[in-house]
């Protein structure tokens, strides 16, 4: 990995990537196929980068999303709700040329994720040269997060920027579609927190949902590849991670699924926080596990009431 240093601990969180709305539906009964179903609908807001940067900033550390929205009623809603939970959101960018993200989910009957579409089109308008204009962020913060929901090109100036200011960069592969993304970075990113089937894209080049591999290997297999800290998250099994010196498993906290939106999310935001705050990388990921299986546990992608006080009365001993 390349040099990098935290300038301050204190210093605002940088968070780019992507933000919408989120439909979730969970069926009431088996889905029968060519007809409608009955079932329960939740609409909130969601986006990888967006609940990153909400669950940093309710855990009380100061953040700053880079994020664009439409110019719809959708976007004017999700920059204020985003900003009434303490998120700087002085740089979105509004755009008519698409309308503001959406992920459309449908869960089966016990909360775990069957099918997905989202519509992030509008990510694309997060341009290199608008980075650029804004790269005095990157020497005011202590680290940037990304989804790689981001192009390329914007990425790659991302990184590029990040190197300059020497702040370390985290990133999640948000899918296995997007994963690949990040692959020519695995050595400049101190943590990464791909499930079982993004790591093994980003380390085996394919992943076999009927043959997987070992998520602790795999977790090893990122660092050898340059990752600081790698954690893979199996749902139901829990977490494996690693670092250079260390590595090791938490099981996940049983807990009934509401809908299982932001969990991965939550899991992230919780592990940052650790980590700037000078926690143990087996603690910090315990307090992952604890802010994912609170957020499980909630009808939307973030939990609204979420303090260091909820992670630590949920913590895996």
């Amino acid at each position: 990995m390349d040099e990098a240093s935290i300038a301050s601990p204190d210093a605002p969180i940088l968070v780019i990537g992507a933000a919408g709305q989120d439909l979730v539906g969970r069926p009431l009964h088996d889905l029968q196929p060519a007809t409608s179903n009955p079932g329960r609908i939740r609409i909130s807001f969601g986006g990888v980068a967006r609940n990153v940067s909400e669950n940093l900033a309710r855990l009380g550390h100061s953040v700053t999303l880079l994020t664009v929205a439409g110019q719809d009623w959708s976007g004017e809603q999700l920059i204020q709700q985003v900003q009434g939970a303490g998120v700087e959101t002085d740089y979105i960018l509004r755009t008519d040329k698409y309308p503001t993200g959406t992920y459309l989910a449908l869960v089966d009957q016990k909360g775990w994720l069957q099918h997905a579409l989202d519509d992030m089109r509008i990510v694309s308008c997060l341009t290199p040269a608008y980075v650029e204009e804004l790269s005095r962020l990157f020497y005011e913060s202590s680290l940037v997060f990304v989804d790689a929901n981001l192009n390329k090109e914007t990425l790659r100036k991302i990184f590029s920027l990040a190197k300059k200011a020497k702040i370390p960069v985290c990133a999640d592969p948000t899918s296995t579609l997007l994963a690949s993304r990040l692959k020519p970075y695995l050595r400049r990113l101190k943590l990464i927190t791909p499930n079982l089937a993004e790591a093994a894209i980003l380390c085996y080049g394919t992943y076999d949902p009927a043959n997987p591999p070992d998520a602790l290997e795999t977790a090893q297999c990122l660092v050898s590849q340059g990752v600081e800290i790698a954690i893979v998250a199996q749902a139901e099994l829990g977490v494996c991670y690693a670092t250079s010196e260390t590595a090791g498993q938490v099981p996940a906290l049983r807990t009934q699924v509401v809908d299982p939106t932001g969990g991965g999310d939550a899991l992230t935001s919780a592990v940052i926080f650790a980590f700037l705050n000078g926690i143990p990388i087996d603690d910090a990921v315990r307090l992952g596990v604890s802010a994912a299986s609170l957020t499980l546990r909630y009808p939307g992608a973030v939990v609204p009431d979420l303090s260091l006080e909820k992670l630590y009365d949920r913590l895996v001993i």
